[in-house]
């Protein structure tokens, strides 16, 4: 093991580090006055260390143990979907998470989205990069992604579904699709949206009933912050509203740490986890948000700097991941800005969560083995 951990790409892990300075922070920051918070900072180290730990002992196995069991780790994922749907703990409105002991907590969408990426990438290993064909082909691959999205959807959790859509939709291109199915599915996601947004701005009412009818009333209130505000309940906007102050009020060089008004009189909702940008924005203000945004693309291009001719698995996984981080950074940071609709998707690294932080760091370590266990 340790033979193998001498080859580890040191700045991806400095990177790393330096994520979970400026985290532990943030929450530090964002808790300061919640004293039912005040042991979050402590809780982010033991995430980060326990993330560390699965970060190098991922390292140090070969990834194509992970891939050749893929699909075996894809049916546990699913049972676990399955599972936690009837018997995990509701927060937040979805009902998607184990309790564990000490106070953590495990969220095994978090989980799938890996199985996933694992899932889809030995099925185009064995594709050896030809031509994927749109029956034989993008029908399994489709198969195999609808069903933990439907098992996501229904808890509800509409954010990491379309994690999962993200990923599939990625690995699709980088995959060989063919051109002019290429140009098809970019022309229906095209349409689809557009008579989505449509639909939905015309026909809020009946929709919004529906919704409320089958208890995703607040699927409603979070679309209706993006598309049509002047619609949204008032926590929606509250939330939305106050997150753009917090951004907007740190200008330049921001209010300064632990100063920031927003986030101290508590009208920041989830600052140490979902909203935790609104808080860099407000006490670091555009430089500090930069900073942040440059070391995620630094972060980004490591992960990318792989010769496709060495692995296509390889190459599939650091597609598969990077596409997954950068989603949810966008989604993150944009539904904090009202331009993107609010879901319950945390900042990669930055948020307080273990099982993100625990799947985030296993996904950075399957790359890192992909470059350690090279073949000569």
């Amino acid at each position: 093991m340790i033979r193998h951990l001498k080859k580890i790409d040191y700045p991806v892990v400095i990177i790393l580090l330096l994520f979970m300075l400026i985290s532990t922070l943030l929450i530090k920051s964002a808790t300061v006055y919640d004293p039912q918070y005040e042991s979050l900072p402590m809780k982010n180290i033991i995430n980060y260390a326990i993330g560390f730990a699965i970060l190098l002992l991922t390292a140090a196995t070969d990834y194509r143990i992970f891939v050749k069991i893929a699909y075996y780790l894809y049916g546990i994922g699913a049972l676990l979907l399955l599972l936690v749907y009837k018997l995990g703990d509701e927060i937040h409105g979805a009902k998607g998470w184990f309790s564990l002991p000490f106070g953590f907590t495990f969220q095994p969408a978090e989980l799938m989205k890996i199985f996933l990426i694992l899932a889809l990438v030995k099925y185009l290993e064995n594709r050896e990069y030809d031509h994927l064909r749109l029956i034989k082909d993008v029908g399994p691959l489709t198969l195999l992604t609808l069903l933990p999205f439907a098992l996501v959807l229904i808890q509800p959790d509409l954010g990491n579904a379309i994690i999962y859509i993200v990923i599939f939709l990625n690995l699709l291109w980088v995959g060989n699709l063919k051109y002019k199915h290429s140009v098809a599915l970019i022309l229906a996601i095209a349409l689809s949206l557009t008579a989505f947004v449509y639909s939905y701005i015309h026909y809020h009412e009946p929709i919004e009933e529906y919704l409320l009818s089958k208890k995703l009333g607040h699927w409603s209130e979070r679309i209706d912050t993006f598309l049509v505000p002047e619609s949204a309940s008032r926590d929606a906007r509250y939330h939305v509203e106050n997150t753009i102050t917090a951004i907007g009020s740190g200008q330049l060089k921001g209010e300064g740490y632990l100063l920031g008004d927003s986030k101290n009189n508590g009208s920041i909702p989830f600052a140490y986890s979902d909203s935790i940008f609104a808080v860099i924005g407000e006490e670091f203000g555009f430089i500090g948000s930069s900073l942040l945004i440059a070391l995620y693309l630094v972060l980004i291009s490591k992960l990318l700097l792989f010769k496709l001719q060495e692995s296509y698995a390889a190459a599939f996984i650091a597609a598969g991941v990077s596409a997954m981080l950068l989603f949810q950074i966008f989604e993150n940071m944009g539904m904090l800005m009202g331009i993107m609709p609010l879901t319950g998707i945390t900042l990669p690294f930055i948020s307080y969560g273990g099982s993100s932080m625990a799947i985030n760091m296993f996904s950075i370590g399957l790359i890192l083995s992909s470059r350690i266990h090279q073949r000569p």
